[in-house]
């Protein structure tokens, strides 16, 4: 049995609650982090890319609950521990990468609500994100020696931010872009909580019309963010986040599937479209500083009529080399298909979870190393297990044994099981491999 380190409590409760409920755990993913070493390794890769000013796209395609999603928040973790600003999304019927009446732009919004940094790792970063940088200046001119209390302190900040920003004024929508900045900081500046708020609202993509912005903003602004631009102020933000010292944009969209889901045909394509443009943006550097990584299920890339596939443009770039055959591992490439974890890995994952369900509990799991892999054995005998069994539902099962075996102190696992756990002759035991005594954890 392994030895794990202490995790605090409050991190502790959040992520046994979302592995008994099958879903995600925003903080905390690392102390169940089995096997994917390649496809981490793999992703980091793509963050050096980014650091040194290159663009980065990856498609990570698994059936529900293989660990994708797992792996994006795996991901989006270590991203915050090196520097880089992160921001997160799900697709839904109501948010998509292009739409009418809005479904474009929510996804833009949802991004900005969730862009998060090592200070702030569960989201709600942005505004922070301005006022620290203003702080910087403010905090590099007082060491040079000037003085805050004076007006040359302000004219030489006022200087500084602007030469900043017009780098940003080049670029698409960079000038109504760099002249919010200017505002929320004068806003900022003068104690002025209601125009920093406009402001904050404007680089949210909260505004429906020029009109409404302007009134609220008190200038005019020649663009809004809306379903037809909302890309091109997230390559803004790249551009900005690496001005304000951080090492590039992150940005994770999952739940592709809601695309291929997407019955009207244009509307579909439109949104495959708009991968493209994303995918040759990064790919041939005009997208400097951001990383893109979508989510999806193996329909969502695969089938030829809705899918991704199904868009010629795509295909012709993400689909398989006719020299790529089953058996190579192949993790250059801009898809990543999630192979099932081994059943050591699988092993190393229950073991795990017990000692973490222990810790949580103060309790010691009535349960042991010969019963894990009897439970392990249960979920492999399964019709089409063995090849299609996700960890998702594996752990769901797995918590309910431990927490009957918790709230139930004469109830024991060979009476949930409905079988007695005994070792069993070589001959009758399933095809699987688990030495326990052998398993690095």
């Amino acid at each position: 049995m392994e030895n794990i380190q202490k995790v605090p409590k409050r991190i502790l409760t959040s992520l046994l609650a979302s592995v008994s409920a099958g879903v995600v755990p925003r903080t905390g993913a690392p102390y169940i982090a089995i096997g994917r070493e390649d496809e981490i390794a793999a992703l980091l890769s793509d963050l050096e890319l980014v650091n040194e000013g290159g663009g980065a796209m990856r498609f990570l395609i698994g059936r529900y609950g293989s660990g994708k999603s797992f792996l994006m928040q795996l991901l989006r973790g270590y991203a915050l521990e090196r520097d880089f600003i992160t921001a997160d999304a799900d697709l839904t019927p109501e948010r998509r990468l292009y739409g009418t009446g809005g479904s474009g732009v929510a996804t833009y919004r949802e991004l900005m609500k969730n862009m998060a940094s090592k200070s702030s790792p569960d989201g709600g970063a942005l505004s922070k994100l301005i006022a620290r940088w203003i702080s910087s200046f403010q905090s590099e001119l007082v060491e040079t020696g000037n003085d805050p209390d004076s007006p040359s302190f302000t004219a030489a900040l006022n200087a500084r931010i602007f030469s900043e920003l017009r780098e940003i004024e080049e670029l698409v929508g960079g000038f109504d872009f760099a002249k919010v900045v200017s505002e929320y900081y004068a806003a900022y500046r003068d104690g002025d909580e209601e125009r920093k708020s406009a402001c904050i609202r404007w680089l949210r993509g909260e505004f429906s019309t020029k009109t409404e912005a302007r009134r609220e903003l008190g200038f005019s602004v020649s663009v809004i963010i809306d379903d037809d631009n909302w890309y091109d102020f997230l390559k803004l933000w790249a551009s900005l986040v690496r001005r304000m010292g951080y090492r590039g944009l992150v940005v994770f969209i999952d739940e592709c599937v809601n695309l291929y889901k997407i019955s009207h045909r244009v509307s579909r394509e439109n949104n495959y479209e708009k991968i493209l443009s994303m995918f040759n943006d990064t790919l041939q550097g005009r997208a400097p500083g951001l990383e893109i990584i979508f989510g999806g299920t193996p329909q969502f890339l695969e089938d030829t009529r809705r899918g991704l596939f199904g868009y010629e443009a795509l295909k012709s770039r993400l689909c398989d080399s006719r020299f790529s055959t089953e058996g190579y591992k192949n993790l250059i490439g801009p898809v990543i298909r999630l192979r099932r974890l081994t059943d050591d890995e699988l092993f190393a994952l229950i073991v795990r979870v017990t000692r973490l369900h222990g810790q949580n509990y103060s309790w010691e799991p009535r349960i042991s190393e010969e019963e894990m892999i009897e439970f392990l054995k249960i979920c492999l005998s399964r019709a089409g297990a063995d090849i299609m069994i996700t960890p998702r539902e594996m752990l769901r099962d797995y918590m309910t044994v431990l927490n009957i075996l918790l709230q139930n102190e004469n109830v024991r696992f060979a009476d949930i099981a409905g079988t007695a756990v005994t070792l069993k002759t070589e001959a009758d035991e399933p095809k699987m491999t688990v030495d326990p005594d052998e398993i690095e954890i």
